[in-house]
């Protein structure tokens, strides 16, 4: 066994193993390291974390030493550990994920729980900077009779969502775009956005899986970090049928200056916020009518 996951005595066991990874991962700062520990050890075996358990007491294979040694020392380097695994679950969808992307978060499902609630009859839906893909194809299996349109500006990231999409969403149509532009005089029933939001004073302050790891475009969102999200909220009217909605999720503080920006007057009605499992004003949704008023374009006729 490598030494440098301290079991330098031949056949160290499975559990001793995990103990050791944890520790190296413990002392470079990893928020989660014994669980990160179990499942890097349980990627190395080809096993489940589960499985671990009842093979504890049994000696860790030889064979798989050098896969492992590999996937921590990446860890202890703070590379996220969906990167090192290839893969993250969103709405119980195996997503591919790799440093083109940014990693699906839990709390971006309000996304889609809150698309399905407003626009259960969407028929035609958007998905605006896509990423991976994982908004557009969870949405694509609650929303089966619509057709769906996912963008991104980077080429990378939509090298990842096709493949994710080809996989779980392949009636979903892909296209290289920056926000809204493309889609002058189009006439959908529901746009959605993780958009990047983190203002630009916070990015040197997130975790190091995070700032160094994952792709900035993705991330940053301006001075307030609303620069992206302003934008979404002017062009959306312009793409969206009457009676269609926005739905974008926001950073924590956001809601209220968001909900500002749309208000009552323009080409927006009934704003609302929803929050996600940790209490924080995730994502806001908000109907287009036509008409337009003193703020902004009226939304697309048909």
């Amino acid at each position: 066994m490598s030494a440098a996951l301290g079991a330098s005595a031949a056949g160290a066991t499975v559990g001793a193993t995990v103990a050791a990874a944890a520790a190296r991962l413990r002392a470079a700062g990893v928020e989660e390291p014994r669980a990160d520990a179990e499942v890097l050890v349980a990627h190395a075996l080809g096993t489940t974390r589960a499985a671990l358990v009842a093979t504890a007491r049994d000696p860790f294979p030889s064979g798989s030493t050098p896969a492992l040694e590999a996937l921590v020392a990446r860890r202890v380097r703070r590379e996220p550990l969906h990167y090192l695994l290839g893969e993250r679950e969103f709405w119980s969808l195996a997503i591919a994920v790799d440093p083109r992307v940014l990693i699906p978060r839990p709390e971006t499902e309000t996304v889609v729980e809150v698309a399905r609630q407003v626009a259960p009859r969407a028929r035609r839906v958007l998905d605006v900077g896509t990423g991976s893909g994982a908004i557009a194809a969870a949405l694509a299996q609650e929303l089966p009779g619509a057709r769906l349109w996912a963008s991104d500006v980077d080429a990378g990231a939509l090298a990842v969502a096709r493949r994710n999409l080809a996989r779980h969403a392949p009636g979903v149509r892909l296209l290289r775009a920056d926000l809204l532009a493309p889609f002058r005089g189009a006439a959908f029933d529901l746009v959605v956005s993780n958009p990047p939001y983190v203002p630009d004073t916070v990015l040197p302050t997130l975790a190091p899986e995070v700032r160094d790891h994952e792709p900035r475009v993705a991330l940053a969102g301006g001075a307030d970090g609303l620069d992206v999200l302003d934008a979404l909220v002017a062009e959306a009217a312009a793409v969206l049928a009457p009676g269609g909605w926005l739905v974008v999720e926001l950073g924590c503080g956001q809601a209220e200056r968001v909900r500002a920006r749309v208000g009552e007057d323009g080409p927006y009605r009934r704003p609302m916020t929803v929050r996600d499992a940790a209490g924080i004003e995730r994502v806001l949704a908000a109907e287009c009518v036509g008409g337009g008023g003193r703020r902004g374009k009226p939304c697309r006729r048909w």
